[in-house]
């Protein structure tokens, strides 16, 4: 991870019932890390859409690619340093 501040993302679309639940879920666990959740609609940025489109909602750490469709809830508390 990097030296700053952590940053907890995620990818996301209007109307994704799958990014509603994610988004919950990282709210959830971003509290308990004392981290909220930046939420981003892969729709409005073209390179996103291209990259990251097809597979919403994206988990990503500190800019990188933590999970996808669903959060792993388990390996993301461990990365926070929460287990």
């Amino acid at each position: 991870m990097s030296d700053g501040p952590t940053r907890l993302t995620l990818l996301t679309r209007a109307g994704c019932h799958l990014c509603e639940t994610a988004a919950e879920t990282l709210v959830r666990i971003g509290a308990e890390a004392g981290l909220v959740p930046e939420t981003v609609d892969v729709d409005t940025d073209p390179g996103l859409q291209a990259e990251f489109g097809d597979r919403v909602p994206v988990v990503l750490l500190d800019g990188r690619e933590h999970s996808y469709f669903t959060v792993d809830v388990v390996r993301l508390r461990r990365d926070l340093g929460l287990s």
